[in-house]
């Protein structure tokens, strides 16, 4: 694979367009892809409109959909319905969907009938339903079939889809039977029925079927293709596995996102300007100062305990710290078991009791360590404050940032906006409440 960046087009590379497809030539379509969004506009129609119709297509397919956009905006009209002609209609849809209503209604218009059949049935789904990234374009077999005459009608398919890896069987209402792969097809007996070479097990969704918990399925059982079907079970599209893998990218920038406090971008980062950048941000920044009020109250409450016991000032910023991190680790452990289904609200029960264990080994660690040097520095009275408190934040810290999570799951809200930074926050709170608290158990009354 070639690692050559394409360089801005020059006046004189412009007299010479056999060089300049040459040049493109030695790229491949995700190279291209890669290049093309970091040239101008003008370079980027120029280069593009040079490349041949399949190649062309193979480039704006791995182009996120920001810049197909872009792309589209700069060519001929007739260039953009030949290219949106040949797109995949789940790729189409997800194009449309990201666009304004009235470009997205009359580049549509510009299709073929069939084409814009095909994509106004995908628009019609839930934008987060699994029927939206489905591919309507597959090849299905009669049960009843042969194995020849099953290959002999995809030989002869006048349009034949990209995805032939796994072909749905179904009876004669389009009901869903099973799948059959390929490789099976072609290498069973010619006179041997397709009933016969189904998979002893199969996966299916429905329509509505959420897509995250589409794509998990298709990651988690290694297919290659997934069925989706409708309310009365009969096939409608298959899930390709290009696609669900872009669905889990989609969610895991979400999350991280939300993880590290910010909006996600819903484009890519160096199409964002600078004010999106911040207005992404400012929601969740004014949200985590807010509640660090939560903090000042409960300094300011303990302020004439601070003024009798000056020392307990130098190790706030310590057990907070301490405080966030555990809570902290344990969301984020938490959030991502949720995320790709290996935890249920279910186990609520066993999550706590194992994280609050968790929490109480790592604060037992830290006691033993801390509290004997404080102890040594400041005297034992104070060692055996910061080792108590470490014991108890740890284990308190680590139970908050496993709970909330499911909370959030249960009533409704996405897990990651119980995000790190407002874990650390809230247990910074209630961390100092501890450590004052356990500072007057052991020097008596402090205000």
């Amino acid at each position: 694979m070639s690692n050559q960046v394409i360089q801005p087009i020059s006046p004189a590379a412009m007299d010479s367009l056999a060089a300049l497809r040459a040049e493109l030539s030695e790229s491949s379509a995700v190279e291209l892809a890669e290049e093309l969004p970091r040239m101008e506009l003008a370079d980027q129609a120029v280069r593009f409109r040079l490349l041949p119709k399949d190649r062309a297509l193979a480039v704006f397919e791995e182009l996120d959909t920001y810049h197909q956009q872009e792309l589209l905006d700069a060519l001929k009209t007739e260039t953009v319905r030949d290219l949106l002609d040949s797109m995949e209609a789940d790729d189409r849809a997800k194009l449309f969907e990201e666009m304004p209503a009235m470009v997205a209604t009359r580049l549509q218009a510009q299709l073929s009938p069939s084409e814009r059949l095909s994509t106004a049935r995908l628009l019609g789904y839930d934008p987060e339903s699994a029927g939206r990234i489905m591919t309507p374009d597959f090849v299905s077999l009669r049960a009843s079939m042969i194995a020849a005459d099953a290959i002999e009608r995809i030989r002869h398919l006048r349009s034949r889809p990209r995805h032939l890896d796994i072909l749905p069987v179904t009876d004669g209402r389009r009901k869903l039977l099973g799948t059959v792969a390929l490789p099976d097809l072609v290498a069973a007996d010619p006179d041997t029925v397709v009933h016969d070479l189904m998979a002893d097990d199969h996966h299916m969704v429905r329509t509505d079927t959420d897509q995250e918990e589409a794509a998990r399925l298709v990651q988690d059982a290694n297919l290659a293709a997934l069925p989706v079907v409708d309310h009365d079970d009969r096939l409608v599209g298959l899930i390709t596995f290009d696609d669900a893998m872009e669905v889990l990218e989609a969610e895991d920038t979400e999350d991280a996102a939300r993880s590290g406090g910010s909006e996600p971008l819903e484009r890519p980062y160096l199409s964002a300007g600078v004010f999106m950048l911040a207005r992404k941000r400012a929601f969740w920044l004014l949200l985590l100062a807010l509640a660090g009020i939560l903090t000042v109250s409960v300094l300011n409450y303990y302020e004439a305990a601070l003024e009798r016991v000056t020392v307990l000032a130098v190790f706030i910023s310590l057990l907070t710290g301490v405080g966030g991190n555990s809570g902290s680790q344990a969301s984020a452990v938490v959030i991502r078991a949720m995320a790709v289904g290996e935890i249920r609200f279910s186990d609520t029960f066993r999550i706590v009791w194992r994280e609050g264990r968790v929490g109480l080994m790592l604060g037992a660690m830290l006691a033993i360590v801390g509290g004997p040097l404080v102890g040594l520095a400041y005297g034992p009275d104070i060692g055996l404050i910061i080792a108590l408190t470490l014991l108890t934040i740890c284990t308190w810290s680590t139970f908050v940032g496993a709970f909330l999570p499911l909370i959030a799951k249960k009533v409704g809200i996405d897990p990651a906006v119980i995000s790190a930074p407002m874990v650390s926050t809230l247990c910074d709170a209630t961390g100092l409440v501890l450590y004052f608290s356990i500072a007057a158990a052991v020097l008596g009354p402090l205000m």
